[in-house]
């Protein structure tokens, strides 16, 4: 069954999914060649804490820590470890937190040092991706509408669309109803009503879409083993209109990068 949110209960499901976009802001300076997924586990889970809330994935189905961290062909759900990272990787980083009785969920797909241009393409056709499938999430559209166009833009760019895994409705739980799926047909599934609230997250591989789960219960590898790519947003309907809970503005200023991409999806200016 979808829950439908108030106003008020958006605006502390804002607060949730902020402190996801500050924590993956802050790492945004510490993902570097060398580092280990290990090390940027415990500095998101003494910052989540430090803001006054509980790292959302710690325990949850019995994950063992604070991060999913997803490097390469790792497409989600990806352990921390002691490896560090190597120039020319990608990570994506899955993070969570709960305060206020309410979820946040949000990740990011880093680049490590110099990646390739043709991994560097394959993460920017899969943001932009999220974008498109946010544009549908409006009055009158439907689930489906979400899932066609990320499909779309991915695969016109040459790109495989994970099937099994799909983003979700969010809020006193981590996954509500309905299942946001990142392909379909347009017109077709749960019709789009004010106050809910959904993580959209299209998980894009360069090839196959075919996937492949690792004997630790957890870690999803694309099929090919080429590189995978993971971007996520919390997103309420207000007034008709998508507006974005979770920000990439931290990143954005941590790594010197300049956007336009979320203007008209936020309801305020931050103040960053």
């Amino acid at each position: 069954m979808i829950k439908i949110k108030s106003l008020e209960e958006i605006e502390l499901m804002r607060e949730s999914a902020l402190i996801v976009s500050k924590t993956l802001g802050m790492l945004a300076r510490e993902v570097k060649p060398g580092v280990t997924t290990l090390r940027l586990d415990k500095l998101a889970e003494e910052f989540i804490r430090d803001h006054g809330a509980y790292p959302g994935f710690l325990g949850m189905y019995d994950f063992p820590n604070s991060l999913c961290m997803s490097p390469n062909e790792q497409v989600v759900h990806g352990i921390p470890n002691n490896k560090p990272l190597k120039d020319g990787d990608v990570i994506s980083i899955d993070c969570g937190s709960y305060k206020n009785d309410f979820y946040g969920d949000h990740a990011y797909t880093f680049e490590v040092g110099e990646v390739a241009e043709e991994t560097k393409k394959l993460l920017q056709v899969t943001k932009e991706s999220l974008y498109e499938g946010i544009k549908q999430f409006k009055k009158g559209n439907r689930i489906g509408d979400i899932g066609y166009a990320i499909q779309h833009h991915a695969e016109s760019n040459g790109y495989g669309v994970v099937r099994e895994l799909v983003g979700h409705g969010i809020g006193r739980v981590m996954h509500e109803d309905p299942q946001v799926a990142n392909y379909g047909k347009r017109g077709t599934g749960k019709k789009f009503k004010d106050g809910m609230v959904i993580a959209i997250e299209p998980m894009i591989n360069m090839g196959t879409h075919k996937i492949h789960q690792l004997p630790d219960g957890w870690t999803i590898l694309t099929q090919d083993r080429l590189p995978s790519a993971h971007f996520e947003h919390d997103v309420a309907l207000v007034d008709g209109k998508p507006e974005l809970l979770s920000t990439f503005k931290y990143i954005y200023e941590a790594l010197g990068i300049e956007s336009d991409e979320e203007d008209g999806l936020r309801k305020i200016p931050l103040v960053l």
